[in-house]
C-alpha cells in the first residue's frame, strides 16, 4: 500500500529541498583575493587547493559549517568538487602568535554578545557565528584580537565609532576579509541580510 505523507511533513520536505537548491545555486563572491599576513594565509578552495596539513587550518563552508584541522592532520585529497557557493574558505594559521591587546576602554569585548553562537574555541582561535538584524545595532564593543570574517549573506553594515564617525561596509555571500585588532565600534544592518563566521586569532 502506498503511504502518503501528512501535508505538514510534505510541505517541510519541499521547503528544505527548495532551500538546498537555492544554497547550491548561489555563487560565492569573487570580489576578494587571497589574504596573507604574518599570522594567516587565507584563500578560496574550489576543490583543488586544500591546506597542506603542515599548519593548523580552518575550513569555512559557505553553508556556515566549520572544520578545524590540527597541524599534522592528513590533508584532504583534492576532490575537484567545490563546496556550497563554489568554494570553501581555507584559513591556514601560521606560527606567529601575539597576545591580545589589553582592553583599556570602557566597552565589552566583541565576544560574547546577545544572540551569538559559539562554534569552536582552542588555544589558537575563537570562532563564532553571528547574524545582524535590521534595527538592532550591536553593543559598542572592543576588538582585542585580529579576526578573519567570512560573510554568508549580501548586505551592508554601518560601523560607528564612539565619536559618532560612521562608515558603510558592503558585504557579499562568501566575501572574506581580515580585520585588525584595536577597534571600537557598533554595527547596524542597513541593507539586505547579515550573517558571518568570525574567526578570532589568539
Amino acid at each position: 500500500m502506498r503511504k502518503t505523507l501528512p501535508v505538514s511533513v510534505a510541505i517541510g520536505v519541499l521547503a528544505a529541498a527548495v532551500a538546498t537548491g537555492q544554497a547550491e545555486s548561489r555563487k560565492g563572491s569573487a570580489a576578494w583575493s587571497p589574504l596573507d599576513s604574518p599570522r594567516v594565509h587565507v584563500w578560496a578552495d574550489r576543490g583543488s587547493e586544500p591546506a597542506s596539513g603542515k599548519l593548523p587550518s580552518i575550513r569555512v563552508s559557505l553553508d556556515g559549517t566549520v572544520d578545524y584541522r590540527a597541524a599534522g592532520a592528513r590533508a584532504s585529497r583534492p576532490s575537484n568538487t567545490p563546496g556550497p557557493g563554489g568554494y570553501t574558505v581555507v584559513i591556514e594559521l601560521k606560527d606567529a602568535k601575539v597576545d591580545p591587546l589589553a582592553n583599556t576602554t570602557k566597552f565589552p569585548p566583541a565576544f560574547p554578545r546577545p544572540n551569538v553562537k559559539k562554534v569552536l574555541e582552542n588555544d589558537r582561535v575563537l570562532i563564532w557565528d553571528y547574524s545582524w538584524a535590521p534595527g538592532m545595532p550591536t553593543p559598542m564593543h572592543y576588538h582585542d584580537k585580529d579576526v578573519v570574517v567570512t560573510y554568508l549573506e549580501d548586505g551592508a553594515l554601518r560601523s560607528t565609532d564612539p565619536d559618532g564617525q560612521a562608515v558603510i561596509n558592503e558585504h557579499y555571500f562568501g566575501f572574506t576579509k581580515l580585520n585588525s585588532r584595536g577597534r571600537v565600534h557598533t554595527e547596524e544592518l542597513i541593507k539586505g541580510k547579515g550573517r558571518a563566521i568570525i574567526v578570532e586569532l589568539k
